[in-house]
């Protein structure tokens, strides 16, 4: 998957990998997996203004600007939030903020099966994190705005 894909491109992408996976333990066993290529944390970034709140382990997510593209940097005390957050940050990481907003995250969750598959603490603080990134994006585009 080329960098520039679209966000729907790279959730077609996620949607086969999870449908050769089978059942829910397969696709957790690939969530953890995909937390184990998440960049480290900078300990600057570990700070409690990062901190997802809602999440059953410390999750902690960074955002950094590049011109009008986001950047996301995360990281959890758990391997399983770990997972579910680098999995965010493939479908989210590197867009504009109107790309951002214009995702239905749960639609896309829920295509992957991934909510069902988890405990209902885990699915809120998953959801606790796409609620993160979308405030990023909201505060992101209404500085846009403003300079406009």
């Amino acid at each position: 998957m080329t960098p520039d894909a679209s966000i729907d491109a790279v959730l077609a992408e996620l949607v086969e990998e999870f449908d050769l996976l089978g059942d829910w333990e397969g696709r957790i066993e690939y969530v953890i997996e995909l937390g184990k290529d998440l960049a480290p944390l900078a300990e600057a970034d570990r700070t409690e203004a990062n901190k997802v709140p809602g999440c059953a382990a410390q999750v902690w997510l960074a955002v950094r600007r590049d011109g009008d593209r986001l950047h996301f940097l995360a990281d959890s005390d758990s391997a399983l939030s770990k997972g579910n957050i680098a999995l965010l940050l493939r479908l989210y990481s590197g867009r504009v903020p109107a790309e951002i907003l214009a995702f239905d995250a749960r639609a896309a969750l829920d295509r992957l099966g991934l909510p069902s598959a988890l405990t209902r603490q885990r699915a809120n603080g998953l959801n606790a994190m796409v609620g993160r990134i979308r405030e990023a994006a909201l505060a992101a585009a209404s500085g846009a705005e403003r300079q406009k």
